[in-house]
């Protein structure tokens, strides 16, 4: 299955810690992030994460051309609803690419452990 995850700055470290938390159901998945937040998830776990650029330089949008293309499977990511993002338009565009493609979204801790309990 292949898997995006996806932080924003203040939510980086608590993405960090539950892929920590599930590094086991992690690791039988492809996954890939948005630059920083790959890079943090390599560099604190052993898994392999496909990076893209970061969000603001078109990360959400490469995740979203997958999402397009049939090749993603489920997103997680953590967002930061009192902070406002300059590129919030590419975000509604991937949160809209998940509803019209079915590809499940957590937005939060509590919905990702869901889906992964799924797995």
């Amino acid at each position: 299955m292949n898997i995006a995850l996806i932080a924003h700055d203040q939510k980086k470290g608590e993405l960090i810690d539950f892929v920590k938390d599930n590094e086991e159901i992690f690791a039988r998945h492809n996954l890939y992030g948005t630059g920083t937040t790959g890079k943090k998830v390599m560099e604190n776990t052993n898994l392999e994460v496909t990076r893209f650029l970061s969000g603001p330089y078109g990360g959400d949008q490469q995740v979203g051309n997958l999402i397009a293309l049939g090749q993603m499977d489920m997103v997680i990511f953590f967002r930061d609803p009192l902070t406002a993002q300059p590129h919030e338009p590419d975000i509604s565009a991937l949160m809209r690419l998940c509803d019209v493609h079915y590809i499940p979204l957590a937005s939060n801790k509590a919905t990702a452990l869901m889906l992964l309990k799924s797995l």
